[in-house]
């Protein structure tokens, strides 16, 4: 069984995808992933609001009713209205020091609390529509619009969870960093470590922060660290795509092209081509560039965080 005494990074979770069993009907919602590989890399947070709010377990299930953007929370069978309750336990709850020091959140999908989106509201009518947001997970995305957030559904994809891992561990160490007294200097050394990660994700946002860095004297403190948090974490939750791999991938061979042999620079590019054609997994040009990074000691390329967003356990850039 794995110790937490060093994990310091803290993810919330709807509780029923852990195994504990709040569900209305008694039951649970496992999930494989977060119960599996993630849980040796993070603390969880378990939370249940409708059992937190008092509904109880086992419970009549409830749904959301009326206008999608002001939804009610209705039980099914009793009409019982749970509206001013949950919204209440929800502004609340996320105020909550443990809810504050989270580096990430993962909900339940389609769940009229938990549910990011998708979740069904019937109208007058009885019918439903699939634009609805829990009420409990709406709270939290209005209280922490860069915090990483996802469903367990979205999970499922490689992608997708990929670009959820490499934002909460980014996140946690970002957090890291606004924890210590503001220093210029070590915001600079942050930036430049996550270079070529955000140009993987977002050559935009990779340009915007760059010009904040460089103009980072005209801002005060609280107003710097506002304004990059969000536009690094809205950089981050662009996807990456081969392309915009490939790109990095050519860049950092660019920059390394001094000190490798002509043999050295054929491998890369054949192993970088196999790549951007579907042959070959991201790993592979990750690790033959690692290779001789460390082989020539080049260190502005051996401190980007892109070659190691995430724990190589994890295996997250093993498909192709």
């Amino acid at each position: 069984m794995k110790s937490h005494k060093n994990i310091t990074i803290k993810i919330g979770i709807s509780s029923c995808l852990l195994g504990i069993k709040v569900r209305f009907d008694g039951g649970h919602k496992k999930d494989d992933f977060v119960t599996g590989i993630l849980n040796e890399f993070v603390r969880f947070i378990p939370v249940c609001p409708e059992l937190e709010v008092g509904m109880g377990v086992p419970r009549e299930s409830v749904r959301l009713e009326g206008a999608i953007e002001q939804p009610f929370m209705i039980s099914t069978k009793s009409g019982i209205d749970w509206t001013k309750r949950m919204n209440k336990y929800s502004s609340v709850r996320v105020n909550k020091n443990d809810i504050k020091s989270l580096s990430g959140f993962i909900l339940k999908k389609k769940s009229p609390s938990c549910g990011m989106e998708r979740v069904k509201v019937y109208n007058k009518k009885g019918m439903p529509t699939h634009l609805g947001v829990g009420l409990f997970a709406k709270s939290l995305l209005e209280k922490y619009p860069s915090l990483p957030i996802e469903e367990e559904g979205r999970l499922q994809d490689a992608k997708l969870r990929e670009n959820f891992i490499i934002r909460i561990f980014a996140y946690n160490r970002l957090q890291k960093l606004y924890a210590q007294r503001f220093d210029r200097n070590e915001f600079i050394k942050f930036h430049t470590v996550h270079k070529y990660l955000m140009l993987s994700h977002s050559p935009k946002h990779y340009k915007i922060l760059g010009q904040m860095v460089a103009g980072i004297n005209n801002y005060k403190p609280d107003e710097f660290r506002s304004n990059y948090l969000s536009v690094f974490m809205e950089g981050l939750k662009i996807k990456a795509t081969t392309k915009k791999h490939t790109n990095v991938l050519q860049h950092i061979l660019g920059f390394m092209k001094n000190q490798l042999t002509k043999y050295d620079k054929s491998s890369i590019i054949k192993s970088i081509d196999d790549y951007h054609n579907g042959l070959v997994p991201l790993i592979v040009p990750i690790t033959l560039i690692k290779n001789y990074i460390y082989k020539y000691d080049i260190d502005y390329i051996k401190d980007q965080i892109y070659l190691s967003p995430h724990p190589k356990e994890m295996m997250l850039r093993n498909h192709v």
